[in-house]
């Protein structure tokens, strides 16, 4: 009886959570500006609903019930995951005052539209308050969690469960040793990319159909999910047949809004992918931040960015582009795209700078959270942070230190689950290859169901059962390791740049 009583309960918490989940995909999409204000209370009066729920005296009580009983008995049952990852994160969000959550959404909301207003207006100043605001209660939530190392360990383990800031800071020191010969490879290659032809006129109605056709062909259903334009690219799952896709769309810069569209259907395919039965459950649910991350950097680049998926797809992008494309070779299209230099945006670098992006990021919001650099301080360390690790400098705060939306949310602990995504999929990725025989050739032939698939049966599937260590061995037979994304990387950009 309670454990029917604990699923009801779970279930209808997680209808609360994607009214939640529309209200915030919302006012990133058609909310007008002058909403902001009312929506931040409305998401704050539904967050503390939710956090009331999910901390309540009886989900306790239950649990204890359930902890002995031969339904926990299998951890990786489906009632057996149930009671294990609802009693984490009953243990550790009980820890917090409902009022603290109320606020950090209520903070997130109106420093989201903030952050918005001083891109555009490239103003840090005027943003400076509301992350100072949104720090002073990241360190909040912290301290009533607790730690021992440093307050980013909480803050990270709700991206990454079980993950830890030391082995974090370990495994991306030993990528990035890894990829500084790789760069340096490439900066020193007299080969160069013939990437102006990507600055050609590219009309946004026809990117935008473009974009709908290839997230359709890698397995992304229209059917249970829309594609829409926002500032700054994201996927919503708001239930378990309705995930909401954006994009933003540059005319003279047709690569950015196609490979974020990519990126986020492969967010897509992962909550499509879970057990709708399951819905609000840990077994409808996805394992940790960076399992998903390896969804959405899989079909960004080890598909989206190989030689075989622009076999089949450019001549469709010529007849798309025909003014653009027309004269433009499939060998100078595949070299422009996978252009390795370094740049000034996360989110349109290349697969060999990308990571060096998000240890700058690691880097200074750790020194945030402890004080160690304050908040006034960040865009100049954001500049000497980039001039140490990528050799440039920012111009403008808008292309530096506002270009991420993340911090005004409160995201602290999520860069790094883009890092740990890039390693994850290219490990999945080598399996799959061995599972399903010769990917590329059937990327030529306009086959990407099989590995949708495959990733559907060994990732998608098991819900919240194990956690992202465990699931990599257990897929690959191996612990998580560089090894296969720099095998990766050495080779693509070798044969491009000629080392």
């Amino acid at each position: 009886m309670s454990y029917e009583q604990l699923l009801s309960h779970t279930r209808e918490t997680a209808i609360l959570g994607s009214v939640l989940n529309v209200l915030e995909w919302d006012e990133r999409t058609y909310m007008p500006p002058a909403g902001g204000e009312y929506r931040a209370e409305q998401s704050a009066y539904l967050a503390g609903l939710i956090h009331q729920r999910r901390t309540a005296p009886q989900v306790g009580q239950w649990l204890a019930e359930l902890a002995e009983s031969p339904l926990a008995a299998d951890p990786q049952s489906d009632s057996g995951c149930v009671i294990r990852q609802l009693a984490k994160q009953f243990a550790k969000k009980q820890k917090l005052p409902q009022s603290l959550v109320e606020e950090l959404t209520r903070t997130g909301s109106i420093a989201q539209h903030a952050w918005e207003a001083a891109r555009k207006a490239d103003d840090f100043k005027s943003f400076e308050p509301h992350l100072a605001k949104m720090i002073e209660l990241k360190r909040a939530e912290a301290a009533a969690y607790g730690f021992d190392a440093t307050p980013y360990d909480p803050l990270l383990d709700d991206f990454e469960p079980g993950e830890t800031t030391a082995n974090v800071t370990r495994v991306l020191g030993a990528l990035r040793d890894q990829l500084t010969p790789v760069v340096q490879a490439i900066a020193e290659s007299k080969r160069r990319a013939p990437s102006d032809i990507l600055q050609r006129t590219y009309p946004r109605d026809a990117q935008a159909k473009f974009g709908q056709v290839a997230a359709a062909a890698i397995g992304f259903d229209f059917s249970a999910g829309r594609l829409d334009t926002t500032a700054h690219p994201f996927c919503a799952g708001v239930g378990p047949r309705d995930v909401r896709l954006t994009t933003r769309y540059n005319e003279q810069q047709f690569e950015g809004g196609l490979f974020s569209i990519l990126h986020e259907a492969g967010h897509g395919i992962y909550d499509q992918g879970l057990p709708a039965e399951h819905y609000g459950l840990p077994t409808g649910e996805a394992i940790s931040l960076g399992i998903h991350e390896s969804q959405s950097r899989m079909w960004e680049n080890l598909v989206g960015r190989s030689r075989a998926f622009w076999d089949y797809f450019y001549p469709q992008t010529q007849a798309a582009f025909p003014t653009a494309l027309g004269d433009v070779s499939l060998d100078d299209w595949y070299f422009a795209i996978n252009e390795s230099k370094p740049s000034l945006i996360r989110t349109e670098s290349d697969e060999a700078t990308y990571n060096l992006h998000v240890i700058v990021r690691f880097e200074l919001e750790q020194a945030l959270l402890t004080g160690d650099l304050p908040v006034a301080e960040l865009p100049a360390a954001w500049n000497a942070k980039y001039r140490q690790y990528l050799g440039i400098e920012p111009p403008s705060a808008a292309n530096g230190v506002l270009q991420d939306v993340h911090w005004s949310a409160g995201l602290f602990g999520y860069f790094p689950t883009y890092a740990l995504g890039n390693l994850y999929a290219a490990q999945f990725f080598e399996q799959a290859q061995r599972d399903l025989g010769d990917l590329n050739a059937q990327f030529r032939r306009g086959e990407f169901m099989p590995l949708r698939e495959w990733l559907r049966m060994h990732i998608h599937s098991v819900g919240q059962r194990y956690s992202a260590a465990e699931l990599v061995q257990r897929v690959t037979g191996k612990p998580l390791s560089h090894d296969a994304l720099v095998r990766h990387l050495r080779t693509k950009f070798g044969a491009l740049y000629g080392f």
